[in-house]
């Protein structure tokens, strides 16, 4: 094996992430602030916090996950109905507005995740400790209520500060693999009476808010999301992050519980800060994309046909299927986030096919969860809202710009490690998919490791979808660039592909035809 340099993946994510306009650590003011904070006398004086301590809360996250931001619980109610609980920790008790932590906070929006480090939007005493809905502890939060009603359809409940207590941290794949029969119950869930059916009614509510949203239009979209795995620095793998039924039913109970907190904003009467996803710009690009499968969709954008699009050619082609999928979000256009002011028509999210939908659940991860933390509190505690509508508008565009920048950084830093772990295996042949055909290039990705990178050499005539074979000739960790030639093709692939209709090239794609000549690398 030749030996390689070391190439400091982490000082790559740094320096990515100020190219992309974020701060990578935190200032000295922010520490000492959040160092003073006084974790056993909470620094307000509300007397309406409901001890809820005693119910079984549990959470489900990845399992390194320490920035805990919900819990949940259930109960069957009258008429077969289910009661949800959702509880939020309470992140707002020890960020104030305008205190240096909420600064920073506001500047980088949320907290980044590059594989080889994450940057918390929070330090980790807050995120990781005081704020965190951790096991052990008792922790004061926001509970958002619903009721999941037979057909899946949602009838929102109250909104009150509590305090709770997560008596199981659960792990997605390990609660997954059990709830879809292909692994033992984990260990913790085996032990804590009560526990297993509690996640068998959360499973049931999950199964009737999937049901429902999906018989109002809402679109089944699986896109490849590659993790690098690194230890000490070194990258030991990539994965692909699997959808199943435990992080299905996390999903679907946010959703709802964003719902319950804009019908609860909205009653109130104040500004508020909404999710969207509009409908479709590019419609007409969607149709032509469905015809190349020999399927019609309407003229007008419609949720509906265009789910059962997606369903039926998921299950005519699964392994195709992502690409399909990046296609449609591409077209469909990015989430963003605006202002709703009281009276206004909400926008809505075309891809959930809900009306009202915020972000919420997360306030220790996003920084627009926690504004609609501290309206929620304005309303519970009967006073002026905390922000000017004005306000309010500036951080919609701008925390819609840190969270494209952050996906950016993301983008990129998956495939700095794919070039590193890549780099013993120039001349190597894998088989790979066509993910891309534009006027600057074409692009694939190998099916084992899911790295992608730009077809150098015999590109002409390629299809996207289609299989070839590719011999890797090429990496550059730190512009993160993978090369392949191709020396193969399968059948397969949408005949017609319109260029402009392929995924987006990573920053500095357009370029990459000379880049290898007397370019400064930067490196360390």
């Amino acid at each position: 094996m030749k030996k390689h340099h070391f190439i400091d993946l982490k000082a790559i994510a740094r320096d990515a992430m100020r190219k992309y306009g974020f701060e990578p650590g935190f200032s000295k003011a922010v520490m000492r602030e959040v160092e003073n904070i006084d974790e056993s006398s909470p620094p307000d004086t509300v007397t309406d916090v409901r001890d809820l301590r005693s119910l079984l809360w549990s959470s489900i996250d990845n399992h390194d996950s320490m920035d805990l931001d919900q819990i949940e619980y259930c109960e069957r109610g009258p008429g077969d109905e289910i009661h949800v609980m959702v509880a939020i920790a309470d992140v707002d008790l020890f960020v104030p507005k305008l205190s240096q932590t909420d600064l920073h906070a506001a500047h980088n929006g949320t907290s980044v995740y590059t594989g080889v480090e994450t940057f918390p939007m929070l330090p980790d005493r807050l995120s990781k400790g005081i704020s965190s809905l951790l096991p052990g502890h008792d922790h004061r939060a926001i509970v958002i209520e619903y009721s999941v009603l037979p057909d899946g359809d949602v009838r929102h409940g109250e909104i009150y500060r509590a305090l709770v207590s997560n008596k199981a941290k659960l792990v997605y794949e390990e609660v997954g693999e059990w709830l879809e029969g292909l692994g033992e119950i984990p260990e913790n869930v085996r032990d804590i009476p009560g526990l297993e059916e509690q996640l068998r009614l959360q499973t049931e509510a999950m199964g009737r808010l999937k049901k429902y949203r999906m018989e109002q239009g809402a679109l089944e979209l699986e896109t490849i999301e590659a993790e690098s795995i690194a230890e000490d620095g070194l990258v030991k793998d990539i994965v692909v992050q699997k959808k199943n039924p435990a992080r299905f039913l996390i999903e679907d109970f946010m959703i709802a519980a964003n719902g319950t907190t804009v019908d609860f904003l909205g009653n109130a009467g104040i500004p508020m800060i909404q999710r969207v996803v509009r409908t479709p710009r590019y419609w007409d690009e969607i149709v032509m994309t469905a015809a190349a499968y020999h399927e019609r969709l309407p003229v007008e954008p419609d949720s509906k046909a265009l789910s059962l699009f997606l369903l039926r050619r998921k299950e005519a082609d699964p392994e195709r299927f992502p690409d399909l999928s990046l296609t449609i979000v591409k077209l469909l256009g990015p989430g963003e986030y605006m202002t709703l002011e009281p009276g206004e028509p909400p926008t809505g999210h075309f891809g959930l096919a809900v009306t009202d939908y915020t972000h919420g659940t997360a306030p220790n991860r996003r920084y627009v969860d926690l504004v609609n933390q501290r309206l929620i509190k304005s309303v519970l505690d009967k006073e002026k809202s905390p922000y000017a509508p004005h306000e309010l508008y500036d951080l919609a565009a701008w925390l819609s710009d840190r969270e494209k920048g952050s996906k950016k950084v993301e983008r990129f830093m998956r495939k700095a490690a794919a070039a590193v772990l890549l780099r013993d295996r120039i001349g190597e042949s894998f088989d790979a998919l066509v993910t891309g055909v534009t006027e600057h290039g074409s692009y694939a990705r190998m099916i084992s490791p899911p790295a992608e990178g730009r077809i150098m050499q015999g590109e002409q005539g390629l299809r996207v979808g289609q299989s070839i074979t590719v011999r890797l000739l090429r990496t550059d960790p730190y512009n993160g660039f993978i090369d392949f030639a191709c020396i193969g093709r399968g059948e397969g692939g949408i005949k017609g592909y319109p260029a402009h209709m392929s995924r987006a090239r990573v920053p500095g794609e357009k370029e990459r035809g000379h880049r290898y000549a007397g370019r400064q690398r930067g490196r360390r």
